[in-house]
């Protein structure tokens, strides 16, 4: 292919910035385009080595008209925001722009409920499976274009979300769920290595794009392990040196904690009950799926969750 620019966007965020950084390990700087709501975040290293740095904002749709042109592959980061709709919106603008500018191959940083079905009771599930499936159409109707789905482990570092905001530097003793915190889990993966994967992809499908064996397939990066909620806390109760226990409520109870709701109030919407129906999918086994990838990309077994969290002391 004449063209070989490879676009990350948004690149910037904790997987955004991972990702960004060790693709500029892999790839040429020249190659490689950067694409954030705020560039002057993005380090003067990466422009100075030779990427091109671009604007663009996903709530701002004019941006995204022509800011993928001469970009051959793009790996999109989903919009960080757990509203369905105008999640799925955000992403079709964007994927739609970039076929028009002839982009021809899609990462898209999806996530890891539904374990490699298309199915799921999660809330925040389901931008990402409209998305996929959005992906998957355009790919039947345009020979000549594809997508890889990515559909990222539940990040180490975001457990606070599966366990009511839990704070390691002010811990409670009781966390107030509506789950009994028995498996099945979560594979819970440190976000840096998501990135590095992702990086590893992006890299394999620019060195041979015909010879990539993954195109319009959904791929699973877990963590080498389940762990039950219990054993999450647990984890949390030896690194803060305190016992720590899972006290079931219900969904309403979970919800009308103040410090849950307001941690879960978008543009002014409580959408904690939403947020909760993770819980019905963690029970019912999404999250718990746990694939060789990760470990076969990186070449090394994968950090656990307990060393993740004590670095994060």
């Amino acid at each position: 292919m004449d063209n070989k620019k490879v676009a990350i966007f948004p690149a910037s965020g904790k997987l955004g910035g991972s990702l960004t950084r060790h693709t500029l390990k892999l790839l040429p700087a020249y190659d490689v385009v950067l694409i954030s709501r705020y560039p002057s975040k993005i380090p003067d290293d990466y422009r100075n080595a030779g990427a091109t740095i671009r604007a663009a904002d996903y709530d701002s749709p004019k941006t995204l008209e022509d800011v993928f042109s001469q970009v051959n592959v793009l790996f999109l980061i989903s919009y960080p925001t757990f509203q369905h709709e105008h999640r799925t919106k955000a992403h079709k603008y964007a994927i739609d722009s970039a076929h028009k500018n002839g982009v021809k191959h899609i990462f898209y940083s999806s996530l890891a409920f539904a374990g490699l079905g298309d199915q799921s009771v999660a809330h925040v599930m389901q931008a990402h499976l409209d998305t996929e499936r959005y992906l998957a159409q355009l790919a039947s109707k345009d020979p000549s274009f594809s997508y890889t789905s990515v559909r990222e482990g539940l990040y180490s570092e975001s457990f606070p979300m599966y366990t009511a905001l839990f704070n390691l530097k002010n811990p409670t003793t009781e966390i107030f769920l509506p789950h009994n915190g028995h498996a099945p889990g979560l594979a819970w993966v440190k976000i840096d290595e998501l990135g590095e994967a992702s990086a590893l992809l992006l890299a394999k499908f620019h060195a041979a794009p015909d010879r990539f064996a993954d195109k319009n397939r959904v791929l699973l990066l877990s963590g080498p392990r389940e762990w039950s909620l219990n054993e999450t806390v647990q984890a949390l109760s030896r690194v803060v040196g305190r016992e720590v226990l899972i006290r079931q409520v219900s969904v309403d109870e979970y919800a009308a904690q103040k410090h849950v709701g307001s941690g879960l109030t978008i543009n002014g919407n409580n959408l904690a009950k939403e947020w909760a129906t993770v819980y019905d999918a963690i029970r019912s086994g999404e999250a718990s799926i746990v694939t060789p990838l990760l470990k076969d990309l990186l070449g090394r077994e994968p950090e656990d969750f307990e060393t993740t969290i004590r670095g994060m002391t």
